[in-house]
């Protein structure tokens, strides 16, 4: 399986081997049953769906009620897909846990990140501002949006203020640094988008630990000895 469904639990801290504090992301990931198969025959493209999270069956549109008793699992509250290169490897109604992640593996994390609502351009783009003194009046103003004689319009792409956060974000190359079986507890290194206890999809991008090999030293040819460079000679002293 290439990826799981889990939840955002928070943040902690440990130390490494060397005494090293470490931001922590702790993820509730899985378990996650198999609800459906796609294969390229029948719906133009490989895909695994699963789901996360038991719901009450009164919870459960008729459609969906339907969906989840063909697979044989409970109703889920979430459900999401993942692309897979052979989809008929897998059985629908098993179910993933977070024992498919290992210590050291590189992970993307994606969630939609938090609603920030209607922010001004200070805070939505970064913009400096005016200055903080008397007689200024355009401290956390836009300025300029456009000229007047051409093209008499803003430009494209102008940035102004608006709606922030709410989108979907995607946090690449995290490194797993504990995996929790009993409680499907994953810890990975930084920070995930998305608020506390907010719906996450986590995917395997390398399950090898990311070993730093150190620069070898350039080859000789045969034969090559080490030579000590020939000394200089020192330019006679000027007579007085």
């Amino acid at each position: 399986m290439p990826g799981l469904i889990g939840k955002k639990i928070g943040m902690t801290q440990l130390f490494d081997e060397t005494g090293k504090f470490v931001p922590i992301s702790v993820i509730q990931a899985g378990p996650c049953p198999i609800v459906q198969t796609k294969t390229k025959d029948r719906d133009g493209y490989e895909a695994v769906q699963i789901g996360f999270e038991d719901v009450k069956e009164k919870r459960a549109n008729k459609p969906n009620a339907g969906h989840f008793k063909k697979a044989g699992v409970s109703p889920k509250r979430i459900l999401r897909e993942f692309r897979v290169a052979d989809a008929k490897g897998y059985q629908v109604g098993s179910v993933t846990t977070v024992e498919m992640f290992e210590v050291g593996s590189i992970v993307n994390v994606t969630a939609t990140s938090k609603g920030k609502g209607f922010q001004g351009v200070v805070k939505r783009h970064k913009f400096h501002g005016g200055d903080d003194t008397h007689g200024c009046t355009t401290h956390r103003l836009p300025g300029s949006i456009g000229a007047s004689a051409y093209p008499s319009r803003p430009w494209k792409g102008q940035r102004l203020p608006g709606r922030m956060g709410g989108v979907q974000v995607t946090v690449k190359n995290l490194v797993v640094v504990g995996v929790d079986t009993e409680r499907h507890l994953l810890l990975v290194r930084g920070a995930v988008p998305g608020a506390p206890n907010g719906y996450l999809a986590v995917k395997i991008v390398s399950k090898a630990p990311v070993k730093h090999a150190a620069a070898a030293p350039a080859a000789q040819p045969a034969g090559a000895e080490h030579k000590k460079a020939p000394e200089r000679k020192k330019a006679p002293e000027k007579k007085k």
